[in-house]
């Protein structure tokens, strides 16, 4: 049933019976959360080994190290060397340091404002406002980093296959622009995963600012659902080959690998780049968590162990995922109203209504007590201009709150259109 296609007395017919639906679902009394992809209890129960680790008089790095102490800004060797190849990043141009890759990102982009980078004449906003391109449907918390530190966003339209690259390469002639964010694998909240010739043309564009930097959150890169891994191309020897070695900083970590909020962070980048990150550091601290650093290298002692790991975690979020594109295709699939995205990894499903919708669908969803992302935050300013986009996070709630959560959400898209076609 295209709701698109019916009469005036069809829609209102619709109306009705939607909204009575609607008022079922609220007298449920339901305390749903769709909001933020975390890991299950399930998941984090994968590692509760770490917590026996690395036992009471193991505490000696392989080179010798006492984790116990001061120093090792580095991070430990062991370590890197298992998540340098998942990175695509050379052992000795990654750094292990605390638990949360976005305060890596933070700080680069703080110490970019503060001080400028490698090759660079100055600080970032020497010559007055600087911006960042945002691949939009994306990433809040990127968006939130350069709200907060007062750079200028402009956004980029995703597509399959990354963001579209005639647009950024028309941006980046504009001396003002100094970056990207990219989130090339299972990209929040599309799932899109980078193509090859999207990477090599990050890499080899020219940019009329010299201190661009393209920042790589990899945040999913062995995060898949079916099957082996999508392939990325490697953009670090690829910035080398095309003669811009310091462009790209690579993100990793381990948040939702192990223990979400007791993970180990990843910065890999050009050796001059690396220099310049550890000497900022080393000015606000002595050395990373070296203990936790230890029990995760024995935990998963090489990149074989992770992809076990990781599977364990796809079978658990694999069925999730599959019902959610089950509950939509039966209640919006046949509606013309929404599309969304099938993800073959990453935490997201990327959910588009009709256009100027989806801030009702939200507060729809909250009045039945269905808790979503608000509408808007996949888009810089909290602003998407179409009004339609809501990021679904199916991973933390139990299978059986998934579907009510789903049902109530779909049901909510649906009556918000028939309000808007009705305007119409």
């Amino acid at each position: 049933m295209d709701l698109t296609t019916l009469t005036h007395t069809e829609l209102s017919d619709r109306l009705e019976a939607l909204r009575a639906e609607h008022a079922r679902l609220k007298e449920r009394g339901l305390r749903l959360d769709l909001t933020r992809g975390k890991p299950s209890a399930e998941q984090l129960e994968l590692s509760q080994p770490l917590l026996a680790l690395p036992g009471g008089n193991d505490h000696t790095a392989q080179d010798g190290t006492d984790c116990r102490n001061y120093g090792g800004l580095k991070g430990l060797a062991e370590l890197r060397t298992t998540f340098a190849g998942l990175l695509q990043v050379p052992v000795e141009q990654l750094v292990a340091f605390g638990n949360s890759s976005l305060e890596l990102m933070y700080e680069s982009v703080v110490d970019a404002v503060l001080f400028g980078l490698p090759g660079a004449p100055g600080p970032w906003p020497r010559e007055g406002r600087t911006a960042m391109l945002c691949p939009v449907p994306g990433y809040d918390r990127h968006f939130a980093v350069c709200e907060k530190l007062g750079i200028d966003m402009i956004p980029v339209p995703m597509t399959e296959t990354g963001p579209d690259m005639d647009e950024v390469e028309r941006l980046v002639a504009d001396e003002r622009v100094k970056g990207i964010w990219c989130v090339p694998k299972y990209s929040n909240p599309t799932g899109a995963t980078y193509a090859p010739e999207t990477v090599r043309r990050l890499a080899a564009m020219e940019t009329a600012a010299p201190d661009f930097r393209v920042f790589w959150d990899n945040a999913y890169a062995v995060h898949q659902l079916q099957g082996d891994s999508e392939p990325v191309a490697d953009i670090l020897g690829l910035c080398e080959e095309y003669g811009h070695a310091d462009r790209v900083f690579v993100f990793g970590s381990t948040s939702k690998i192990t223990a979400a909020g007791s993970g180990v962070a990843f910065f890999g980048s050009s050796p001059a780049n690396v220099t310049w990150l550890l000497g900022h550091l080393s000015k606000r601290t002595i050395g990373p968590d070296k203990i936790n650093q230890l029990r995760h290298a024995r935990f998963l002692p090489d990149a074989a162990a992770v992809h076990a790991h990781m599977e364990r975690h796809a079978e658990l979020l694999r069925p999730k995922f599959e019902l959610v594109d089950a509950v939509l295709e039966k209640r919006l699939g046949d509606r013309g109203i929404a599309t969304w995205t099938r993800p073959q990894g990453g935490y997201f499903v990327s959910l588009d209504v009709l256009d100027g919708c989806a801030s009702r669908v939200v507060q729809l969803a909250k009045d039945a007590g269905v808790a979503l992302t608000p509408a808007g935050a996949t888009f810089p300013y909290g602003k998407d201009p179409r009004d339609r986009n809501i990021r679904i996070a199916p991973s933390y709630p139990r299978l059986e709150e998934l579907g009510d959560a789903l049902e109530g959400l779909a049901l909510c898209a649906e009556l918000a259109a028939v309000e808007k076609l009705l305007e119409g």
